[in-house]
């Protein structure tokens, strides 16, 4: 299928060019180590016009990047490798004070309190009052699609090596399942915004962009 291929590949930066002129506006970065980098930023920018908002979109490579920013997408991935490569360039801590996250995947481990068959050494970010397991739903080669209901519409869903949401706390608002189990949450805590999705909305949809978006702008 058109996505297997694509998992797992490093993101290579484009052009800075376009980047510098998001400095006076609104900044959303996404996380640029592995994933779906570009559909992200992508799907941001279409949802930012579909709201009407003037939105920079800028990649997160270095500490610097995350200066300023009003909210950070951390995408799929291997979630040891983007915890090891976070750590490596200094940007951990600093992400826990990014006041709105969105992660998908191995972003929504990241973004978790507990974890599941977790790596050795391997820490999260913490922010977020959820269990994920990791690789819960099988290897990459069972991974599947399914259409979906969501709090924000119908969609269609892929899922790729993806966590198992197993807990929730009773302040966290469960926003799809499947199966009944849970595939999107949201959390607000103490001015803050978190959102986690098991599958990967960024190659079939821009609705939890635009959601995530209008939670960024309180709208």
């Amino acid at each position: 299928m058109r996505w297997r291929d694509r998992r797992y590949r490093s993101w290579r930066p484009a052009s800075r060019s376009a980047e510098n002129n998001v400095a006076s506006r609104t900044r959303i970065g996404v996380l640029a180590y592995q994933g779906d980098v570009e559909e992200h930023l992508e799907a941001l920018r279409a949802a930012a016009k579909k709201i009407k908002k003037d939105v920079g979109v800028v990649p997160v490579r270095t500490k610097q990047d995350l200066a300023g920013l009003a909210g950070l997408i951390i995408p799929g991935g291997e979630s040891t490798t983007l915890y090891k490569l976070c750590r490596r360039e200094g940007l951990f801590e600093d992400m826990k004070r990014i006041p709105n996250i969105f992660g998908t995947c191995a972003g929504a481990i990241m973004l978790s309190k507990a974890v599941g068959n977790k790596m050795a050494g391997q820490e999260t970010l913490g922010l977020m009052d959820i269990e994920v397991e990791r690789n819960s739903y099988g290897r990459q080669s069972e991974s599947f699609e399914a259409d979906i209901e969501t709090a924000l519409g119908d969609m269609h869903a892929i899922f790729i090596r993806a966590p198992r949401i197993t807990k929730v706390a009773k302040d966290v608002k469960v926003l799809a399942e499947y199966d009944g189990e849970v595939i999107a949450c949201e959390q607000e805590s103490k001015g803050k915004y978190y959102l986690a999705l098991s599958f990967h909305p960024e190659l079939t949809t821009t609705l939890f962009h635009e959601h995530f978006l209008r939670r960024v702008y309180r709208v």
